[in-house]
């Protein structure tokens, strides 16, 4: 038999591109953490009839890209999530999260799944940190959540972005939009891409978002959904323009906007980086007041977003070296009673917060410091029978070569001292 490999659509994050992974998720806690929202965790299967209804059946995701399967007992249709807010949602109502009364601030980070074609930053297994802010219906509460995710991005180092905005209204403002917008396509049918052919009787919004060149041409002269808001719909969308003003984010309206699931209402945006060609979009989010009432939970208004993983580490590969987590120490021995020593000495080292990586090789001492060179660490202590015998240990700063014997109660009783210098070391 060959050798099992990873199946399509799925891949490794190997250790030398964890760091980026690791950066991403210790920015989204810091930041999201000053804003007071709280980290959830909602499983990543759930049952089918929640996207059925919570993302739509009419939608490309429900209809074509779900992985669904029959539990063992033959009783229930389950899906692996393709996407987080449903599961929040669920969340919310299944545990009376709204009983606290107020907003609810959650964030959430975890795998998705979906059966399409995988390409660079877009896999079947799929990773998003996303945020829900529930219980709010001002249009504050749609320009905090669009300010943290620009934040966060730019605290990554991300410049070139552009937000697109636009308002998909709610549903009477839609169901006018969806007549105008058929009216207008109905000639060019036989013009449009398949895919959009089939949408424009079951979800006609969804054509404005193809990706075919034809069908975007034709869409470009399609009536406008901003056309179509009612005086509250637009109300609330001018203030949106207004509070990004305010902040000093700027921003373009995209009237071909709706992002691709049906429970958005109001405000639609996306964040987007040129440094991505064809798959721009990095953030993507929205207001969706009816969602939780549509899954049997009380009327509550909600607006979220979501950032792609994957996307986003490709993006920071292009602006920096993946953080690199080198060790204090590079600890070498060699003879039973030293290597036993040196184990116990490490565990000690790491109580105190240094970073300690032991030599398990048993190997002759002149390859045990080759591979301390290379691991980037601050100093090496080495242990040998003579060390073993006295309780010692020899202290070698990597830099400068220079070495001192001390006593191992010593090393470990100026651990204050010592991690200055490290540090002092380590600064440029």
């Amino acid at each position: 038999m060959g050798a099992i490999q990873a199946l399509r659509g799925t891949k490794d994050i190997l250790p030398e591109e964890v760091g980026y992974w690791q950066l991403i998720e210790d920015k989204a806690r810091e930041i999201l953490a000053k804003a007071v929202y709280q980290e959830i965790r909602t499983p990543i299967f759930e049952q089918t009839d929640l996207f059925e209804r919570g993302i739509g059946e009419a939608t490309d995701v429900v209809g074509k890209e779900m992985y669904t399967f029959t539990s063992r007992g033959g009783d229930k249709s389950i899906t692996l999530r393709p996407e987080g807010t449903a599961g929040v949602v669920r969340s919310f109502i299944e545990n009376n999260l709204y009983a606290q009364g107020g907003v609810q601030r959650l964030w959430y980070t975890g795998a998705m799944f979906r059966y399409e074609r995988p390409q660079a930053g877009r896999q079947r297994q799929f990773h998003q940190i996303g945020l829900e802010l529930l219980g709010s219906s001002s249009p504050r509460a749609d320009v905090e959540v669009i300010a943290l995710a620009t934040d966060l991005l730019q605290s990554l180092g991300l410049k070139s972005l552009k937000l697109d905005l636009n308002s998909v209204g709610n549903g009477e403002d839609r169901q006018n939009y969806r007549e105008a917008l058929v009216h207008y396509l109905i000639p060019y049918k036989q013009e449009l891409d398949q895919d959009s052919q089939d949408r424009l009787t079951r979800n006609p919004l969804r054509i404005l978002d193809s990706k075919d060149e034809k069908t975007q041409k034709i869409a470009q002269n399609a009536p406008k959904i901003i056309e179509h808001l009612g005086d509250e719909s637009k109300r609330h969308f001018d203030t949106v323009q207004q509070l990004l003003t305010d902040l000093g984010i700027e921003y373009q309206i995209n009237h071909c906007l709706v992002r691709g699931l049906d429970y958005y209402t109001h405000t639609a945006f996306e964040i987007k980086s040129d440094d991505l060609g064809a798959q721009a979009t990095v953030c993507g989010g929205g207001r969706y007041d009816g969602l939780v009432a549509e899954l049997n939970g009380p009327d509550t208004p909600a607006v979220g977003w979501a950032i792609g993983m994957e996307r986003l580490v490709l993006l920071l590969k292009q602006l920096q070296q993946a953080p690199v987590h080198q060790p204090d120490f590079y600890l070498i021995s060699r003879g039973k009673q030293a290597e036993a020593q040196a184990l116990v000495l490490s565990q000690k080292l790491r109580s105190l917060n240094f970073t300690v990586e032991l030599d398990l090789s048993g190997s002759a001492f002149g390859k045990q410091f080759k591979r301390a060179d290379r691991s980037g660490a601050v100093a090496c202590l080495v242990i040998g029978d003579a060390e073993a015998v006295n309780q010692t240990v020899n202290l070698k700063w990597l830099a400068s070569g220079e070495q001192t014997a001390v006593a191992q109660t010593q090393l470990l009783s100026s651990a204050e001292k010592l991690n200055q210098k490290i540090q002092q070391l380590r600064s440029p």
